[in-house]
């Protein structure tokens, strides 16, 4: 079985957050920020697992990513806006064959969700949910992750590589 965890990320929660599900996963798995995941990378793969933040109640939107870049805050850390978003990643993908899973980090009281568009965008390139959704939960605005969050995303990582063989 060939997986790709996939990310987008601001502050750095959601890079942690996939390189801990890869480490589930196994041996080989990279996590990949959405500029690293084109080509070679995504030949081939039989499971996606692709996640970003939620921002504004949603997946981050072009909107979202330019007030950030616009204003980033004073005396925050500045986002990392470097590579494509989530949306504009899934927009371009190709279609192909396999599964995915979807995840977000987020507050814990936060509404709406990031998971359903990653589902429905990966479903339509070919790419239907294998496994629930996960959500992992971010303290603050930009961080740090709660308490056991990495190690709760090496064990959904370690369930998707038992459900994907």
């Amino acid at each position: 079985m060939k997986a790709v965890v996939v990310y987008e990320s601001l502050w750095g929660n959601t890079a942690a957050i996939a390189q801990a599900i890869a480490e589930g996963i196994g041996e080989g798995t990279p996590a990949l920020a959405t500029s690293e995941a084109t080509g070679e990378a995504m030949s081939g793969v039989d499971l996606i697992v692709a996640g970003a933040p939620l921002m504004g109640f949603s997946l981050p939107t072009k909107s979202s990513r330019d007030n950030l870049r616009r204003s980033p805050g004073k005396g925050k850390p500045p986002p990392d806006l470097s590579h494509p978003s989530l949306r504009e990643w899934l927009a371009a993908m190709p279609s192909g064959s396999g599964r995915s899973a979807a995840f977000e980090t987020r507050f814990k009281w936060s509404p709406g969700g990031a998971t359903g568009t990653i589902e429905r965008e990966l479903t339509k390139a070919g790419y239907p949910p294998g496994a629930s959704r996960e959500r992992f939960i971010v303290k603050g605005t930009y961080g740090p992750l709660r308490e056991g969050e990495l190690e709760r995303a090496r064990e959904w990582g370690a369930q998707l590589a038992r459900l994907s063989r």
